[in-house]
């Protein structure tokens, strides 16, 4: 059943899963605040800004009139960027419908309170189901129409299910889960470890450091995700796995190309937006304070504010306490 699908952004990510959507005969409007890039996926069929030459399916329309884009919709999916969400949000919640969906597209911990998005969401539109979109997918592939699997997370499992058979397709695939704190939790936490396996790679440090990184890290990422109410399988899956593995080890990877760059001693100003970066001090001072055991996680935080340098991490790391592997 076709549905009118409301994208909030107007990114590469945001521009692909709109370009998705209206693959599977839905009517899909896209908001965007600049009026090139309405004018460019109108008239064109392209996002040159953020996504080049790919050439856009003729049924995505873009608006920046923000109140004709939302009237009627029957699902809203938010790409906009984690540490801006709540201030956009908070802009948008009147023209919003009642009851309709919010589906969250932005990985990250909000910076200044701690809250993942789904508690911004709910605190700004408490009346409104809150699902999650999270798995490896670059936002090329997807607009290109690439084979890619997702999940998409919602505490009400029927709602889980509507919307994954509302974006499933021939070249999209969504699992559905009731798991919505742990695919956060995986999306939030692996732009922070892409950004240290980026460095160990870029400091030349060896494919088997970057291995013993990602493994050890992702261990820690499955004891957060617990101790935020999440379940370790979720974490196995998609959201967790599965998108740790693309963002660590491919350079279109934001977070992994700042880590490059951070490794390399090049200069970070001016490079597009690694969201782990805001994320890292976050959720360390988060597992400080639940006292949750997370040395790879706090010395990434430190790394990226210039308290120590790859070395004194590498040095630090490897010189702990042997211990069992958990």
């Amino acid at each position: 059943m076709s549905k009118k699908i409301v994208i909030l952004g107007g990114g590469a990510w945001g521009t692909a899963l709109g370009c998705m959507a209206a693959q599977n005969g839905h009517e899909v409007v896209l908001y965007a605040r600049d009026p090139a890039t309405v004018d460019d996926i109108n008239h064109n069929h392209r996002n040159n800004r953020y996504l080049g030459d790919i050439a856009l399916h003729d049924n995505l329309r873009a608006t920046s009139d923000a109140a004709a884009a939302l009237n009627n919709a029957d699902t809203v999916l938010a790409v906009i960027p984690a540490q801006s969400m709540a201030a956009a949000l908070q802009e948008l919640k009147p023209l919003i419908p009642a009851d309709c969906p919010v589906v969250l597209c932005a990985k990250g911990i909000e910076r200044s309170t701690g809250r993942l998005m789904s508690q911004i969401i709910a605190d700004i539109l408490p009346d409104h189901p809150i699902a999650a979109l999270s798995g490896p997918s670059f936002a090329s592939d997807v607009a290109r129409g690439f084979p890619t699997a997702v999940t998409i997370a919602c505490e009400n499992i029927a709602i889980a299910d509507d919307l994954a058979a509302q974006f499933s397709g021939s070249t999209f695939r969504c699992y559905s889960s009731d798991d919505l704190t742990g695919v956060e939790i995986g999306g939030a936490l692996k732009n922070v470890i892409a950004v240290a396996a980026g460095a160990t790679i870029g400091k030349g440090l060896g494919a088997s450091a970057q291995a013993a990184l990602v493994t050890r890290a992702f261990a820690e990422l499955r004891r957060i995700a617990v101790a935020f109410g999440g379940r370790p399988e979720t974490l196995m899956g998609l959201s967790g796995l599965g998108d740790l593995m693309l963002s660590c080890s491919s350079p279109q990877s934001r977070n992994y190309s700042y880590g490059l760059a951070l490794g390399r001693g090049e200069p970070l100003e001016g490079l597009l937006l690694a969201e782990g970066v805001a994320t890292a001090p976050v959720i360390a001072e988060l597992c400080a304070r639940k006292q949750i055991n997370a040395p790879i996680i706090t010395t990434i935080a430190a790394l990226l504010n210039g308290s120590i340098t790859i070395d004194a991490a590498v040095t630090g790391l490897l010189s702990r306490p042997l211990k069992n592997e958990d």
